[in-house]
C-alpha cells in the first residue's frame, strides 16, 4: 500500500517536473516507462562512480539502447 502511495505521488509530481538522475531514488527511476528495478539500480551504481552529465551516457549500461533513452529522454533530466 505504501509503495503505491509513493509512486501516485511521484507519478504526480512528474508531471510539472523532470526527474534528475543524479539525485533520484530507486522508486523515482522506477516510475518512468521501461525502468524497473535492475536498471534503476544500474542507474545508481553508474552515478557513484560518475556524475551523469548527458542522457545519452546511459548507453554504456547493459540494456540501455539507443531506442530506450530516446523513450525516455523527456522524463529525465541531469543537472
Amino acid at each position: 500500500m505504501k509503495k503505491i502511495l509513493v509512486t501516485l505521488l511521484m507519478g504526480v509530481s512528474f508531471m510539472f517536473a523532470a526527474l534528475n538522475l543524479n539525485t533520484a531514488t530507486k522508486d523515482e527511476l522506477m516510475t518512468i516507462k521501461g525502468i524497473g528495478e535492475k536498471k534503476a539500480e544500474q542507474i545508481i551504481t553508474f552515478r557513484k562512480s560518475k556524475k551523469i552529465e548527458n542522457v545519452d551516457e546511459l548507453s554504456k549500461l547493459k540494456g540501455f539502447g539507443p531506442k530506450l533513452i530516446l523513450n525516455i529522454k523527456n522524463e529525465i533530466k541531469v543537472k
